[in-house]
């Protein structure tokens, strides 16, 4: 899809695009082979793709033989793709706000992939929702803010290093990222944009008990990133328990949460384990 035909379908149809939904359209044919790519696809994969918009990257994945199911907010973009795209067998539309819909589906995302240009607005909680689900996709390729970009692949000691790294580590490795310019989108968005590979590992490093004991560190540990981690922990563990378990993994007690890589933590996390019953209220 051209940038052309991108404005006479959205003039066509008296179109103002909302700002606060993310509605930046991609339209840059490279930068959409260059995902479609990254999603290794092979006929009859099964995809889902979060905010479509006009269809533009829905095509390249149908093209590939995919079949896609596709999640659009906006009536208007729903009711325009569903009329460009309605002899299309291998596309199924839903009219549905995508977080929600991931919250109330209970669905097993397993088998399937994500591949999506998301709004920037909801792309860190839609990219933990999917992650912390008991089936995550196999595969995440996401077209997000430079900034979020930046958070998936950080490493310890990294500005950009924290919750979302970690949240999203725990399950899944990074395989790749690509910078594309703000030019590649119509409107043209303030910030620059990328697209950031992530697969799920193939054995998972913590039960599903011991992940959410996980996520309660991480989350504690980054409240208040100038604190010491140990001095935040101490609201949920009392120090008993902690100080041993700092003491095997050789953790400095003036450490901070930025600086413990997600090994540690999921050390840690083994090592508090079946002691929820010492947590402070």
């Amino acid at each position: 899809m051209k940038l052309q035909e991108i404005k006479e379908i959205l003039t066509a149809n008296r179109l103002r695009l909302t700002k606060s939904l993310g509605q930046n359209f991609l339209h840059d044919r490279n930068q959409l082979r260059r995902i479609a790519e990254a999603a290794d696809l092979v006929r009859g994969d099964k995809v889902l793709e979060i905010g479509p918009g006009l269809g533009a990257l829905t095509q390249c994945l149908a093209e590939r033989g995919a079949t896609v199911l596709a999640i659009e907010k906006d009536r208007r973009l729903f009711e325009i793709l569903h009329s460009r795209c309605h002899d299309c067998p291998s596309l199924s539309l839903v009219h549905d706000d995508a977080l929600e819909y991931l919250r109330n589906q209970a669905r097993n995302w397993l088998d399937w992939k994500l591949v999506s240009n998301l709004p920037y607005s909801v792309a860190s909680p839609i990219l933990v929702e999917l992650a912390q689900a008991t089936g995550c996709p196999a595969r995440m390729v996401a077209t997000v803010q430079l900034e979020v970009a930046r958070r998936l692949v950080a490493s310890p000691g990294d500005r950009d290093y924290g919750m979302l790294t970690l949240l999203i580590r725990l399950r899944y490795e990074r395989v790749g990222w690509f910078k594309i310019p703000a030019a590649c989108f119509f409107p043209v968005p303030n910030v620059d944009s990328a697209c950031v590979t992530l697969v799920r590992r193939r054995e998972p490093l913590l039960a599903p008990v011991q992940a959410r004991i996980f996520e309660r560190i991480v989350k504690r540990g980054f409240s208040q990133r100038r604190k010491v981690m140990l001095k935040l922990l101490k609201n949920d563990w009392p120090s008993d328990r902690l100080a041993p378990a700092y003491g095997q993994l050789d953790l400095a007690p003036d450490i901070r949460a930025e600086k413990v890589s997600l090994e540690q933590f999921v050390a840690l996390t083994r090592l508090l384990h079946g002691t929820e019953g010492g947590l402070h209220e």
